[in-house]
């Protein structure tokens, strides 16, 4: 009996195995399968090559404290003179014995290393240039934050209202390098543009407009469907098995671009070695988002092409929904609760909590650039402001949080496991149509 009831269920497998198999061979043969992925491929990699001019370009440096400039005219920057401990108002005063320095030494000379260290909720930073502990002369002078610690910034988080607080002692890290922050901000904002909008989104859901919408209607509409029918294999198998072979075909399509992007971007991006290791976490999060949003997504659209001819219609309905869910789950950080009632919004939760992961920083980064090393002005209004670095803009629009109240680990097998979800409860409605379809 035993051996029987094997036999059956390896016939039925090698039947289902079969319609997957055909699936597969149906796409590799069609025209516009090779039409939609190149054009995909292309549309991505268009935008990496700016990305790869950012990279490779030189960015304009600002002597931000006017530290390079030699104001008594003795030949010494005053930044200089400040650390050698003598007057740069004063051309008599000058240091002895020692060589001028060359005046783009004194130009970005403040690392900003702060931003891109993370310690955990409080952090120090120390002057970088020495012109806080050899220029100032008092404890108050150089400690103007009150910690008791002398020439130091402090980063710390507000306990009420969540925010990052940052309470610098004078000359200290106030000329930040700006090619070094904005080729790190303008490296984190290229991937989590182009791996929100460009790969989760666009790429999750342009496949399956123009693969899955069709998948279970074409067959209808050519006839062809009355052979997997004729089979010994119930509707919701044939249904779940021809997503088989439409997977087959994206997910690792969807890889092998996640795995090229991250590849040119870990080699071409700011880095102290020859790879940037530290990304892969964010990119397998891209590539993991995308392929269970690619999941859901032609599930639904495939359950669409069954309920109507005209099935792509409402697709491109449900797409527009989503577009705009993505919208909102990007500019506000993942604070909107509205995210949840799509599926673009647990995308972008698995793409926040790999960053989260991978880049534990990105927040004080952010900080850092919008603080802009300390460079302060004075506005219309009397008050101090501060000019933001090039790339920090950017950096925090693309930039959000799980805001699950979990950790972001669990918050990844959370939303991940709601698409999965998803994508259960749209096969379950589709093989309900399916099963009360007419096949003419």
């Amino acid at each position: 009996m035993s051996s029987r009831m094997d036999n059956v269920w390896s016939k039925l497998d090698r039947k289902s195995t079969a319609i997957a198999e055909f699936t597969l061979r149906q796409y590799r043969t069609k025209i516009s399968t090779w039409v939609v992925l190149i054009a995909s491929t292309f549309a991505l990699f268009l935008m990496l090559l700016f990305y790869v001019e950012a990279m490779t370009g030189e960015i304009e440096q600002y002597d931000n404290d006017g530290d390079s400039f030699d104001s008594d005219g003795d030949g010494y920057p005053d930044g200089q003179e400040r650390v050698e401990g003598t007057d740069p108002n004063s051309a008599e005063s000058f240091p002895v014995g020692i060589e001028p320095d060359p005046p783009e030494k004194w130009i970005s000379e403040d690392d900003l290393d702060w931003g891109l260290i993370s310690t955990g909720e409080n952090y120090v930073g120390e002057d970088d240039d020495g012109d806080c502990h050899n220029y100032l002369d008092t404890q108050s002078q150089k400690d103007t934050n009150g910690n008791g610690i002398e020439c130091d910034i402090i980063v710390f988080l507000d306990p009420l209202t969540g925010q990052l607080i940052i309470d610098s002692d004078t000359n200290v890290d106030e000329d930040p390098n700006e090619e070094k922050y904005v080729k790190e901000a303008g490296h984190r904002a290229f991937i989590l543009g182009i791996g929100k909008f460009g790969i989760v989104y666009l790429l999750g859901i342009f496949l399956p407009l123009f693969l899955a919408t069709g998948l279970i209607r074409e067959e209808m509409s050519d006839g062809t469907i009355h052979y997997m029918l004729a089979k010994p294999i119930a509707r919701g198998e044939v249904l779940l098995y021809r997503m088989l072979g439409y997977l087959g075909i994206t997910w690792p399509f969807i890889i092998v671009i996640c795995l090229a992007m991250s590849i040119i971007t870990g080699l071409i991006g700011p880095s102290e070695g020859v790879f940037r290791w530290s990304d892969l976490g964010v990119w397998m999060s891209i590539a993991w988002s995308a392929m269970l949003v690619s999941l859901v997504y032609g599930t639904i659209f495939c359950s669409f092409g069954i309920l109507w001819k005209n099935g792509v219609i409402l697709a491109i309905i449900f797409a527009a929904w989503e577009l705009g869910m993505a919208f909102v789950a990007i500019l506000t950080g993942g604070d909107s609760s509205v995210r949840y009632m799509s599926v673009i919004g647990w995308g972008m939760i698995v793409v926040d909590a790999g960053v989260a992961i991978s880049w534990p920083n990105t927040w004080q980064l952010i900080e850092a650039g919008l603080w802009g090393g300390g460079h302060g002005y004075e506005n219309w209004r009397g008050e101090i402001a501060y000019q933001s670095l090039p790339g920090s803009e950017p950096l925090a629009a693309f930039f959000g949080t799980p805001n699950l109240g979990v950790s972001n680990w669990l918050s990844m097998i959370i939303s991940s496991g709601v698409l999965i979800m998803q994508a259960i409860m749209a096969w379950f409605v589709g093989q309900v149509i399916f099963k009360g379809k007419e096949v003419d």
